[in-house]
């Protein structure tokens, strides 16, 4: 843990000039976006995978990062030593804060307070736009299976691609393999699909019970998530289409 006061400690002595009180809070942000960024190539090879679960790997592997960042701001004292971060503030509230504490500071509107409404309200834009994401991509994965269980098949099984043309064949076999999806697996996708992008909410709980510094954390790596697989779908789509571009002028 002391490693990681260090580093907080330090990135927030280098951004005081210019954000004062509020630095070590930036320097939270910073460190996390430094997190992200090393776990991005793991994070790309379970978008490739294209499961409702995908992104469970990087979600798992920064728990110990959570855990000592709650312990760190959490903590009175660290290698028996006081807690210097615990002193830093985001505007009116003291990092080491957690909203029972503001409550008792003036209420939800007191000065405290409102840190962490203005903390709750971003952390549920951030949740409402995974879910509208989340449910449209559930929905595109179910009217895909189904268009491909209604396809019409070869003898073999497979759906018959259109004769003399290049991209029908590959579409034909793309879509021969998610007609191999049974209705009760389509069932359980479409359900998957439309409890998963909830469970984004569910950050807003855990907001409100950990110290300030980690809902911070948490709204950073919830906002990076979401914008990190928005942007490896606008890549897979623009890979698709310009594939698709390729394969209609050569016919």
């Amino acid at each position: 843990m002391s490693v990681f006061t260090h580093l907080v400690a330090e990135l927030g002595r280098l951004l005081e000039p210019v954000l004062a009180q509020s630095a070590t809070a930036a320097a939270i942000v910073l460190f996390t976006v430094l997190v992200r960024l090393a776990l991005h190539p793991l994070s790309r090879a379970a978008f490739r995978g294209a499961t409702p679960a995908a992104g469970c790997l990087p979600i798992l592997l920064q728990l110990p990062v959570f855990f000592v960042m709650y312990q760190a701001f959490s903590s009175a004292e660290v290698g028996g030593k006081a807690n210097e971060l615990l002193g830093h503030r985001l505007f009116a509230a003291p990092l080491g804060a957690r909203w029972t504490d503001a409550l008792g500071e003036g209420g939800p509107f007191g000065a405290q307070g409102l840190v962490f409404l203005g903390l709750f309200g971003a952390i549920a834009v951030v949740a409402a736009w995974s879910a509208v994401r989340g449910r449209r991509t559930a929905a595109s994965a179910a009217a895909a299976a189904a268009a491909a269980a209604a396809a019409p098949k070869k003898p073999g099984g497979r759906v018959a691609p259109k004769a003399g043309a290049k991209t029908g064949a590959k579409a034909g076999a793309g879509v021969g393999v998610m007609a191999e999806v049974s209705a009760e697996q389509q069932e359980v996708m479409r359900k998957l699909g439309g409890v998963l992008p909830l469970l984004s909410f569910g950050t807003l709980i855990t907001a409100a019970v950990v110290p300030l510094a980690a809902g911070l954390y948490l709204l950073t790596t919830t906002a990076w998530s979401v914008a990190e697989r928005a942007w490896l779908q606008y890549r897979k789509e623009r890979a698709e289409q310009a594939a698709g571009g390729g394969e209609r002028s050569s016919l």
